[in-house]
């Protein structure tokens, strides 16, 4: 027979055990959500790198004709610490520049730019690609079709024009924009009177606009993780992303 001490004891036992399988539970939930990316878990932004601009005063011709261009010799110095090409990088720190124009309660770094266009495109060199001097990509840069099958299915929406595809719609570009998305995001970075998603100061201008829409504050954690996942709906791109913009702020030690 159990006396009330034992019992007690017993439940006592019994409440620990359960408080503990929930934390377990609970951390393995977090996890598994995590790595299937079925949602994004909200992290904290990576820092947000800054770079020295030029004054224009040397004739090089700015990536985006609306905001200062990177210094050449800083440019020269972090293309070497990070490994991006300095054509790509170019763009990026262009890019964010603007973006932080348009929207100067953005506050999106050139980092968080060019981890995006690592993952997309390996910054226009995906399949052996390149980029060209004018930042047009030299290479095959359009995506699998999105025909259901390990992707979502997403009917052709432009005739084929910017992807090849009149089924389907595919990827393209070194920022990997589908052609609805492009529509309505694309933007002109070069001030050619273009917006083509293969240009790579285009592609960079638009996905650092695309990032910063709707408000977002990309200094916090949740405005940055809701930016990162709108552009690819998975909590493992989100942590993805971050490793690589993190990776390219301490490389180049340009934090701000």
């Amino acid at each position: 027979m159990i006396n009330s001490r034992d019992l007690a004891l017993r439940l006592r036992r019994l409440t620990v055990f359960s408080v503990f399988a929930i934390c377990v539970i609970t951390a393995a939930s977090f996890w598994a959500l995590r790595q299937s990316g079925q949602s994004a878990v909200v992290i904290p932004p990576p820092p947000r790198s800054e770079a020295k601009l030029e004054t224009l005063s040397t004739g090089i011709t700015p990536a985006v004709n609306i905001t200062r261009n990177a210094d050449a010799k800083w440019l020269e110095r972090a293309a070497a610490q990070t490994g991006i090409p300095a054509r790509a990088l170019r763009a990026y720190v262009a890019a964010a520049g603007a973006a932080n124009l348009s929207a100067p309660d953005c506050g999106i770094g050139w980092n968080t730019v060019a981890a995006i266009g690592s993952i997309e495109s390996a910054h226009g060199a995906y399949g052996g690609g390149k980029l060209t001097p004018a930042g047009h990509a030299a290479g095959p840069l359009v995506g699998p079709s999105l025909d259901g099958n390990g992707f979502a299915a997403i009917a052709d929406t432009d005739g084929g024009v910017l992807d090849g595809d009149a089924r389907w719609d595919r990827a393209v570009g070194p920022m990997q924009f589908i052609p609805t998305t492009w529509e309505y995001a694309g933007r002109d970075g070069n001030g050619d009177g273009t917006a083509d998603p293969f240009n790579i100061d285009d592609a960079a201008l638009s996905a650092a606009g695309y990032l910063c829409a709707r408000g977002r504050d990309l200094t916090t954690a949740t405005g940055w993780t809701e930016a990162i996942y709108s552009y690819n709906q998975s909590g493992s791109y989100v942590v993805k992303v971050r490793d690589q913009a993190v990776s390219y702020a301490e490389a180049t030690g340009a934090t701000g």
